[in-house]
């Protein structure tokens, strides 16, 4: 589907190291000084689902397609990137381009990485993105505030809806604040959605922490999570460097050996790569065969036919029905036939909305 989330933080807090851990078809350059990363790196990055892995095991299909998200390392923003500062109209204009932010946080202390903001403050460096990215929304609306105004005021029905929308997210930006905080309805976001408002996007805060605190937090991590609690946004504790040497490891053997060292379940990444899959809004169905068994994605909401199109096209266009079996009836009785058999497969029509994990078969003629 091509939906992409941004890494983001300031300079030195551990963005490409992270998007080298997460991402496992492109290898972001990772280096102590300030820009190292200038174009942007994107990476696909294959979604942690122990479903998948289990339908294979039943199946015995000859080959498995776990589903994908792009990741983009975007690079490290500074203080005046809303006025050309640094890289801040590249980064700006890379952003806007992303459907969801992985804001990456330093809350750790080591005095040989470079930092020019002075003594480790989550909250402060948070706050530097934010008002960078609130002020380049404010001037998104600005050029259409007045225009806007005078067609409101000309007794133009639609323009008059737009101007209240627009003065109620500039109202909010003055105050230091996130459009996303605001709940705009989907009336109300579609009055803006050309503008492709920065502070819009849905956020996951990532607090890149030490070692000790990697399984606890620290009052680095803390301080972060109090900050946002307004925004109703998820924070993930992790060492960034930690998962990258997890994720360097070939063997699954090693990772887990070098995991029970750590006293890890998982890596951290794995919950990060679901959590972003989630913030986007988006869900997973399978289709399973001896040829392929396979996770596609969808947005949620989705019906039969549009769930169809992500295979072809032509399976929407000439949509007849859709064979489907709930993801918990597969495991338990082992097989599509013996779901057949035990009445656990139903058929569905053009209106059904599509489940996570179900798994389906499309019937189509074009």
């Amino acid at each position: 589907m091509g939906l992409q989330a941004g890494i983001v933080g300031l300079p030195n807090v551990g963005k490409s190291t992270l998007f080298n851990a997460v991402s496992n078809s492109a290898k972001a350059q990772a280096s102590n000084y300030r820009f190292c990363t200038i174009e942007p790196n994107v990476g696909l990055v294959n979604v942690p689902d122990e479903r998948i892995d289990k339908l294979a095991e039943l199946v015995v299909p000859n080959r498995t397609v776990p589903t994908q998200i792009e990741i983009v390392d975007i690079a490290g923003l500074v203080k005046g990137a809303s006025k050309g500062e640094g890289l801040g109209n590249k980064f700006l204009a890379n952003i806007r381009e992303v459907d969801a932010i992985v804001h990456v946080v330093r809350c750790f202390e080591d005095e040989n990485i470079l930092r020019d903001e002075g003594a480790i403050n989550p909250v402060g460096d948070k706050e530097i993105i934010d008002t960078e990215l609130q002020l380049k929304d404010l001037e998104s609306i600005d050029k259409k505030f007045g225009r806007t105004e005078k067609l409101a005021k000309s007794g133009d029905t639609k323009a008059k809806t737009e101007f209240e929308v627009l003065k109620k997210c500039k109202e909010h930006l003055e105050k230091g604040k996130n459009i996303r905080e605001l709940n705009l309805s989907k009336e109300d976001k579609a009055a803006v959605a050309d503008l492709f408002l920065l502070t819009d996007k849905p956020v996951l805060y990532v607090a890149n922490v030490d070692e000790p605190s990697m399984h606890t937090g620290n009052k680095f991590s803390d301080a972060l999570i109090k900050a946002v609690a307004s925004e109703n946004a998820q924070v993930i504790i992790m060492n960034n460097s930690i998962e990258a040497q997890i994720a360097e490891m070939e063997d699954p053997a090693d990772q887990q050996l070098f995991m029970e060292e750590y006293k890890m379940k998982e890596p951290a990444l794995n919950k990060l790569i679901r959590s972003t899959y989630q913030l986007l809004n988006l869900l997973t169905y399978f289709t399973a065969g001896v040829q392929e068994v396979r996770a596609w994605t969808i947005h949620e909401g989705w019906k039969a036919p549009q769930a169809a199109s992500v295979i072809h096209t032509d399976f929407e266009k000439g949509f007849i029905k859709a064979e489907v079996i709930a993801y918990n009836d597969f495991v338990q009785y082992g097989s599509e036939a013996a779901c057949r058999e035990n009445g656990k497969l139903r058929i569905e029509g053009k209106e059904y909305v599509v489940k996570d994990g179900d798994v389906m078969h499309f019937r189509f003629n074009v």
